[in-house]
């Protein structure tokens, strides 16, 4: 494991790193979903794309915290929970929920699975191997951090799985119409279900109260705004009578 200095450095490289990303995607459209593309290379079904994709940061997390000789420390069982909660959701939950043929590029699936090593290295680092040993005391679990970074990872995420059952059920089995997604926060944001990520991500860095779980919601915006206006101009173009644009926001409501 690195140094403490040396995974600071890390998370500034990772910081510096997600501005860039933030700036591309505006340019470039991630080509899997609504923006799936062949130009992108060989693809898979997307129910796999998205195991192979996700998986990866469960079983990473899973082998930081076993292997750490804090294995058994309350607090950090506690975060590993909440952690692994998201991505066993997002691993084996979610993609048997997709509906339709859709593909995922083998390209997005190996970014994807870059990216979630190295946030487990950035998540997993700090808890389990570079945060002072009595940094997480008892008392966390009932410190002001804890119970309102918590209250709002768990808000964010329901958020977020509710968002995503919206959006599968826009269509009935056969439908291949496209539909204005208008329930829930939709009414204020046309990417409800990204909105609850983001508010996940901010929730866990702070009932951590970690720079590494800042730089992971850095990284959740950086990655999900720009599709976030991408999807916006889609659905403006496609329902110019029904989305109204004076309300209904890209991704952060009322704001963005």
């Amino acid at each position: 494991m690195l140094s403490l200095h040396a995974f600071h450095l890390f998370l500034c490289v990772m910081a510096v790193l997600a501005v860039g990303v933030f700036a591309c995607l505006f340019f470039v459209d991630a080509g899997y979903g609504k923006f799936y593309q062949p130009k992108w290379g060989p693809a898979v079904d997307n129910r796999l794309g998205w195991v192979l994709m996700e998986a990866p940061v469960f079983v990473a997390m899973l082998l930081l915290w076993w292997f750490s000789d804090r294995r058994t420390d309350p607090v950090r069982i506690v975060f590993l929970l909440l952690f692994e909660l998201h991505y066993f959701h997002r691993s084996f939950i979610f993609p048997l929920l997709i509906r339709g043929r859709s593909k995922m590029p083998l390209s997005i699936i190996l970014m994807g699975v870059v990216f979630n090593t190295l946030n487990a290295l950035m998540q997993g680092g700090w808890i389990f191997w570079l945060s002072p040993a009595d940094y997480y005391g008892p008392d966390w679990l009932t410190g002001l951090p804890f119970l309102a970074g918590t209250a709002v990872f768990l808000t964010g995420m329901a958020v977020n799985i509710r968002s995503d059952a919206v959006i599968r059920h826009l269509r009935k089995p056969g439908d291949t119409a496209h539909y204005l997604p208008k329930d829930g926060l939709f009414r204020y944001v046309t990417s409800a279900n990204y909105f609850g990520e983001f508010v996940e991500w901010v929730g866990f860095a702070i009932l951590t109260w970690s720079w590494s779980g800042a730089v992971f919601a850095l990284w959740t915006f950086a990655n999900l705004a720009p599709r976030a206006a991408r999807i916006y101009d889609m659905y403006a173009r496609e329902f110019p009578d029904e989305l109204d644009t004076r309300k209904t926001k890209r991704m952060l409501p009322f704001i963005y």
